[in-house]
C-alpha cells in the first residue's frame, strides 16, 4: 500500500482476488474508508485473477466510498477485469461522484432511502 498522501491511499491487488483473499482486503478498505480520504485508489497492475467475490469487494467499496463521501478510483486495470467491470454495470457506479451524506438528499435519478 502507497501511503505517501494519506487524501488518496492506494492498495495494490495481485494475484488472484477471490473468496479467499477477499475478506482481509475488504477488512483493509473498512479501514482506509474510516478515515474519510478525498480519493481510494485501487491499483489493479498485478491482478491475475478475480470471480464474484472480487466483484463484490468492488462494490462495496464503492457502496461505503459513497457513505463516507470518497471517491474510488481504479488504476492499471487489465482488460479481463475492464470486461466484468462494463458486463455488470460496475463502471457505470464508479463514474458517480460521491453523495452528499446529508438526511433526505439523494443523487439525481436515484432513490431517495426512507
Amino acid at each position: 500500500m502507497d501511503r505517501s498522501d494519506p487524501a488518496v491511499p492506494v492498495l495494490v491487488v495481485g494475484g488472484d482476488l477471490a473468496y479467499a483473499t477477499a475478506t482481509p482486503l475488504r477488512a483493509e478498505i473498512d479501514r482506509l474508508l474510516a478515515a474519510r480520504p478525498v480519493t481510494l485508489v485501487f491499483d489493479f497492475g498485478d491482478l491475475q485473477f478475480m470471480d464474484s467475490t472480487g466483484l463484490s469487494v468492488i462494490v462495496h467499496a464503492w457502496r461505503e466510498g459513497q457513505h463516507a463521501g470518497t471517491t474510488i478510483e481504479l488504476r492499471s486495470v487489465p482488460r479481463f477485469l475492464e470486461t466484468i467491470l462494463d458486463l455488470t454495470g460496475v463502471t457505470g457506479l464508479l463514474d458517480r461522484s460521491p453523495v452528499d451524506d446529508a438526511p433526505g438528499l439523494a443523487a439525481p435519478g436515484s432513490a431517495a432511502s426512507a
